[in-house]
């Protein structure tokens, strides 16, 4: 590939500090780990941070830890990743889809209100793309109907809402280091809350259940553990985390070369007739995880045409993402009606996110450009 979508961003400083956590005794649940999630908290601003294997994993923890189950209802957006709707059908509870806008692809109060059952008990909000939700609308229907709000921020470790982090509106907030987050471990999540007694069982729950692990009970000098309920191995091991301290030293730097390739991608995009940019709306940042575009009708070929175009000339492209209410799983289990999503229904067959990652020269931003024009 000339321009891939993404290429993760790892420096001999990370390569050296994934060296020196293997010559440790503990590989797993490990003074690393805990040092990452110091650091993580001191980043967002929440007294407590839980690394885990994955986001997906935390937003399941999430769910467990608030007691989502059988029969409960969770309320979430069609255009996100599959897990998001996943880790509420692993609690047994159903996924209630709903709406996005169609300029930031984000869901909405309205959308949400719409939805909302005697069974309702939660909304999990994406931040698509790094670009935060609009949040005093959605806190407020959501305290005013007693629902709990999870925050997935795979897309948005360092997104801002006004004056406030993502991440730090929910119950918790879950943060991906997949390769093509913003930060990596490889594989690899966080979750973040300011309630203690959620952190207190995120954390027993990530390792079985067990009310203290083998580290904490060499340092106290005794054999005794207990299994307080059913747990998960969700782990987020040394190895892993000491990549993560690394590559959280320079997120902000990270962030803010997608944010100059982002610039400089809308300057020239807006000059091609029927390429819709990125909308960014004035009260909050965008950190640009994802720079989705919107291939129009007066655009001279079709979005997919278009996608086909770039491949052949070595421009990885990707469709992030197609509705939920579209997926053969999601439309065999539950009989959503697919005229309730419009929005979505408009937006599918349009969006198109370009390559952005933070080594992106501005010699493939221009190749990618003259591409499409």
């Amino acid at each position: 590939m000339k321009v891939p979508f993404h290429a993760s961003w790892i420096t001999n400083h990370d390569k050296k500090a994934v060296l020196k956590a293997l010559n440790n005794r503990w590989l797993t649940n490990g003074p690393i780990l805990e040092s990452f999630e110091n650091q993580f908290s001191r980043y967002i601003g929440t007294p407590y941070s839980i690394g885990v294997s994955s986001a997906t994993h935390a937003l399941h923890l999430s769910l467990h830890a608030i007691d989502i189950g059988p029969s409960d209802e969770v309320i979430v957006p069609t255009i996100t990743f599959a897990s998001t709707a996943d880790v509420v059908m692993y609690r047994g509870a159903k996924p209630v889809i709903c709406d996005v806008e169609s300029d930031t692809f984000n869901i909405t109060a309205e959308s949400i209100k719409r939805k909302i059952t005697k069974k309702t008990k939660a909304v999990i909000v994406v931040h698509y793309g790094g670009q935060s939700c609009d949040m005093d609308e959605i806190e407020k229907l959501c305290r005013d109907n007693q629902l709990y709000i999870i925050e997935d921020c795979a897309h948005s470790l360092g997104s801002q809402y006004k004056d406030r982090i993502c991440g730090t509106m929910g119950i918790t907030g879950c943060f991906s280091f997949y390769p093509t987050k913003i930060i990596t471990t490889g594989e690899g999540g966080m979750i973040v809350t300011k309630n203690k007694k959620i952190a207190t069982r995120v954390r027993s729950l990530r390792s079985h259940g067990m009310n203290i692990i083998p580290r904490k009970r060499e340092e106290q000098r005794k054999w005794e553990y207990d299994i307080v309920e059913m747990g998960y191995n969700y782990r987020l091991d040394e190895i892993r985390a000491s990549l993560g301290i690394s590559q959280l030293k320079r997120v902000n730097q990270i962030n803010d070369r997608r944010i100059k390739i982002a610039k400089k991608f809308s300057r020239e995009l807006n000059k091609i007739k029927g390429i819709t940019i990125p909308v960014q709306k004035k009260d909050r940042n965008h950190i640009f995880h994802l720079y989705t575009i919107k291939v129009e009708k007066n655009y001279p070929l079709t979005r997919d045409e278009l996608f086909l175009k770039l491949a052949s000339k070595g421009i990885g492209a990707s469709v992030q993402y197609m509705p939920l209410h579209l997926m053969t799983y999601i439309k065999n289990k539950f009989n959503f009606r697919k005229d309730d999503f419009p929005m979505a229904n408009k937006v599918k067959n349009q969006i198109l996110s370009l390559p952005i990652f933070p080594s992106m020269t501005s010699k493939q931003v221009d190749y990618v450009v003259n591409s499409i024009r």
